[in-house]
């Protein structure tokens, strides 16, 4: 993730009168799984041991995991492989990269390094193809560390959940997963894919989950997507559907939840410029958690949600496996009840 929540939050919380009043309605459409059984199969555990692997190609690697770099090209071929392992069709589209830097909110330069990089994609074998249910997350690091919550966290969580799920579910619409780079050097790689998709690639994209850091060691329980409209920062219409499923998931875990504005930080913005419904969970980067926040969440008040933000310690050490677990669970029962969603989004 690229910029501080700041700004985020205080727009965000304009928003939660709008989610709560419409939190007693659900989207048409059957839940995805009657019973559940991927939010209760999925959780830290499978997806930790990825975040092990990743640490593991960060230290083979000179400690990082940046685009481009020998760190970045193995986790493209560990994620690869995990997933066509697990059955799934999988491409690595190239990106192209031009020569230029960029400054970020914290004033440190993120060059744009010429050349081609790779994504990686995964489509379940059934499922409407006209109907796509997309999540997403960043597969690079920053070139100071390995990148573990910041994202290998929302990585992890994708390949539990892509793992879980299996290559040929039982669902009325296809799932895809990506798995992005360049995310540090303004979100190159998931530009360049939603830039380069047909009119007709796009509209078959019901809607986009981005995962960025959901597992953050002093942990905020936040969730993007705003009221739909065009409001700044609310996102396309039918992102406030997608947000609540996810809040609404997220809640029964047993935490409350802080909605939050989009401020074109992360991989969601491309789809949200798209015109694509979006949200995602997050548990914060390098802004303070305050007073209230840590009476509703059990944190450490005046401190920072990620103190390793962008820098050599965010290692497996940095890592809140309760937090970790919450939102994988939180996701998977939101992706099972898109999976085999039958409405429409863009309506609302």
């Amino acid at each position: 993730m690229r910029t501080s929540l700041a700004k985020r939050l205080a727009a965000g919380l304009v928003a939660l009168g709008t989610l709560a009043a419409c939190s007693h309605a659900s989207p048409s459409g059957p839940v995805g799984n009657p019973d559940g059984q991927l939010a209760k199969a999925a959780g830290q555990a499978g997806a930790f041991t990825h975040l092990e692997a990743l640490q593991k190609i960060a230290d083979d690697n000179g400690g990082t995991r940046e685009t481009p770099s020998p760190g970045y090209d193995a986790s493209v071929e560990y994620v690869a492989k995990v997933l066509r392992d697990a059955g799934y069709e999988v491409s690595t589209p190239t990106f192209e990269a031009t020569s230029s830097s960029d400054d970020d909110e914290d004033s440190r330069k993120r060059p744009r390094r010429q050349g081609s990089y790779r994504n990686v994609i995964a489509q379940t074998r059934t499922g409407d193809p006209n109907r796509v249910v997309f999540l997403g997350a960043h597969l690079d690091s920053v070139p100071e560390g390995p990148g573990i919550n910041d994202d290998g966290s929302g990585v992890a969580a994708l390949l539990e959940l892509a793992t879980r799920l299996g290559s040929s579910p039982g669902v009325h619409n296809a799932v895809r997963f990506a798995f992005w780079g360049s995310e540090e050097s303004d979100m190159i790689g998931s530009a360049y894919y939603v830039k380069n998709l047909s009119g007709q690639q796009r509209q078959q994209i019901l809607l986009y989950m981005n995962l960025d850091m959901v597992a953050s060691p002093n942990a905020g329980y936040f969730v993007q997507g705003g009221s739909g409209g065009k409001k700044k920062g609310a996102g396309p219409p039918g992102s406030s559907t997608v947000a609540r499923v996810i809040t609404e998931q997220l809640t029964k875990t047993g935490v409350q939840v802080e909605p939050m504005k989009f401020a074109g930080d992360s991989d969601y913005d491309p789809f949200v410029r798209a015109g694509i419904p979006s949200a995602g969970p997050l548990t914060g980067d390098e802004k303070k958690m305050t007073d209230e926040q840590a009476s509703k969440w059990g944190g450490e008040s005046g401190e920072v949600f990620d103190r390793c933000y962008h820098q050599a310690c965010d290692n497996l050490a940095n890592i809140n496996r309760t937090a970790l677990d919450r939102n994988v669970r939180a996701t998977a029962a939101a992706l099972e009840y898109f999976a085999s969603y039958t409405g429409g989004l863009t309506s609302e």
